[in-house]
């Protein structure tokens, strides 16, 4: 009896003490640890699988396969531990096109025409190895209780199907992936094969991040409101096609690339497709005949040289049903995913717009929504403390309190990317829309001012692409751009949101770019200058898009037309002794078309005004002004 009891004893303590040394995830201050027992890489569990989706977009008669990889602790194999997943999505994974001569369009044409120069298309030699897609994020998640998923989008990589660059497969491919996560879809050990693999160590909760393009991808999936994706953190992400190519009706190159279009990216990712199918309109012809293609080419003659080439319009650059299909903002009712997003006010590249207005719907639709901006350029994410707080509370169920943070984080100029200052929200709700008139004097500096004077003046100015915007704004003088400012400033002026000009103006030809920047002056000559020291924000317009961005109309020469667009989102201080200018100009060498030189713009200034949000409004710059 003593010897049974005494062995009762031993089993429940083995049992206590296996219970004890069995790892889990553990938190402090609503974060996730690093937990030493899923921290060495070499007992990892790496393995991949291709997920079954609900589209054929290659022309085989099959539903297309993505191909994904997994890392996960080996705790998740030997001790049944579930746990949640952070899934990145790319159509990079498997290397890009070369930046070959002649990948670009040529920008040098009239607008309105389409360019007689035919665009060279290179294609992507595949990179990578099984199992391994890619490495990223890996170390940051794994160690704290996370599985890493990552996945090839489609047509890339060793992932079936087409590249569409924003069509519905890039939405519906995560999906599925999120789908097999939770148990409502079939993964498979080979591309064709009929061997399933389960997701058996997932909970069902799954978080999304990446920058740039795959940044775009966690958000594409949100609106599919797939069940499981609880949370994702953007980074950088381009929301529409329409305005990563183009601007109010402008076509306008995304910074840094100039002549790029959505074209040039599908070249430049379509990396998988090497497989053969028949040639299905070869054999209407010729019915006994078996003559082979590469899946890539039929992805190049259906997506690229048909739906692409019909529907972007580089012609007229208005927005249409082809660029619809490819803007979220559209497609945002079904998302429900908890939004931390990311950007930089000085992404001339993916700019601040497209976050902007994403986490803008979201807080209205009543989404958990909290947006972190920079004043850095292209890429940038949260600090990790913000990062883990939203994963943790949203994938893990530790309720830390992240959803009563601050909604809007902001680095201020001379701030590390690391220490954000918190504000209510973004834009900052202190600030009010300041009206702006223009005085006489452009050529040189006219004056930009509160009170409006009634002048009857008309200023003009001559297009040249050879000056560059930069040039353009350090001209002590110049028939090439009009520039107005405000006097110096005795205060600081914080400027927080959208800025708006309302325009009225006439060109000499029928068409004509119309560039404006919002600068600070005396420019910055040094060459550590960062660029908040000089540029505040840009924007573009096309006249021929005055009523309407769906329909342009030839403009008459010499009549006056009105036109309002936006400037980029900002928030931005101006430093006491600076003062904010107003630049007009036509074609911007960075960005637009590259018309011949000689088109003339005549702005009135009695019937321009500029609009700038700021902190403390009218009484703010009338005391750093007068």
């Amino acid at each position: 009896m003593k010897k049974t009891f005494i062995s009762i004893i031993t089993l429940v303590f083995a049992i206590t003490l296996s219970a004890q040394e069995k790892a889990k995830p553990i938190f402090k201050n609503g974060e996730a640890q690093v937990v030493e027992a899923f921290n060495n890489p070499n007992d990892w569990i790496r393995h991949d699988l291709w997920v079954e989706t609900t589209f054929d977009t290659d022309g085989d008669g099959k539903m297309d396969r993505m191909h994904v990889s997994v890392t996960r602790p080996i705790q998740t194999k030997t001790e049944g531990l579930k746990l949640p997943i952070v899934y990145v999505s790319s159509p990079y994974f498997a290397g890009v096109a070369p930046n070959v001569k002649g990948l670009f369009w040529n920008v040098k044409n009239e607008l309105g025409e389409e360019s007689k120069v035919p665009r060279v298309h290179p294609e992507v030699k595949r990179t990578g190895q099984r199992p391994i897609i890619s490495n990223s994020h890996i170390r940051t998640w794994v160690p704290r209780g996370y599985i890493v998923v990552h996945s090839s989008s489609p047509g890339t990589g060793l992932s079936q199907g087409s590249p569409t660059v924003g069509g519905k497969n890039e939405s519906l491919a995560p999906k599925a992936v999120i789908d097999w996560l939770c148990g409502r879809a079939k993964g498979y050990t080979s591309p064709y094969g009929k061997e399933t693999v389960d997701a058996f160590w997932s909970t069902g909760k799954v978080g999304m991040t990446g920058t740039s393009y795959n940044g775009t991808i966690p958000l594409a999936a949100a609106t599919t409101g797939v069940e499981g994706l609880e949370a994702i953190i953007p980074i950088a992400p381009n929301t529409s096609y329409y305005h990563y190519y183009r601007s109010n009706g402008l076509v306008r190159s995304p910074g840094g690339y100039l002549g790029e279009d959505i074209d040039v990216l599908y070249d430049f990712i379509h990396s998988g497709g090497e497989e053969l199918i028949l040639n299905k309109n070869y054999i209407k012809d010729n019915k006994d005949s078996k003559e082979f293609i590469r899946k890539r080419d039929y992805n190049n003659a259906r997506v690229r040289d048909i739906e692409m080439k019909n529907g972007m319009d580089r012609k007229t650059g208005d927005y249409n049903d082809f660029w619809a299909g490819r803007d979220y903002l559209n497609q945002m009712k079904p998302m429900k995913a908890a939004l931390l997003m990311s950007h930089g006010f000085n992404d001339w590249n993916v700019m601040p717009e497209h976050s902007y207005r994403i986490a803008k719907r979201a807080k209205e639709m009543g989404i958990p929504t909290q947006i972190y901006y920079h004043q850095f350029g292209h890429g940038g994410p949260p600090p990790m403390k913000m990062r883990n707080r939203w994963f943790t509370r949203y994938l893990h169920g530790v309720k830390n309190g992240v959803e009563n943070d601050a909604r809007a984080w902001i680095v201020r100029e001379d701030a590390k990317m690391t220490e954000p200052t918190a504000y209510e929200d973004y834009p900052n709700p202190a600030a009010e829309n300041v009206k702006f008139h223009l005085a006489k004097g452009g050529s040189i500096t006219g004056s930009l001012t509160t009170h409006k004077k009634k002048t009857k003046v008309k200023e003009t100015l001559v297009d040249d692409y050879s000056f560059s915007g930069i040039a353009l704004a350090r001209a002590s003088e110049s028939k090439n751009r009009l520039l107005y400012t405000t006097p110096i400033l005795k205060e600081d002026i914080h400027i927080s949101g959208i800025a708006t000009i309302k325009v009225k103006i006439a060109s000499s030809k029928p068409a004509a770019n119309l560039s404006v920047w919002l600068v600070s002056l005396p420019w910055n000559e040094q060459k550590k200058a960062k660029i908040t020291d000089n540029i505040i924000t840009r924007g573009w317009a096309d006249l021929q898009n005055y009523k309407s961005l769906t329909e342009s109309k030839p403009l008459k020469p010499g009549k006056f037309y009105e036109m309002t667009f936006d400037l980029q989102p900002d928030d931005q201080v101006i430093k006491k002794g600076q003062q904010i200018g107003l630049m007009i100009f036509s074609s911007d060498n960075q960005f637009t078309l590259l018309p011949k030189p000689g088109t003339e713009l005549t702005v009135d200034l009695d019937e321009t005004t500029l609009s700038i949000p700021i902190v403390g409004g009218t009484k703010a710059i009338q005391k750093a002004t007068e």
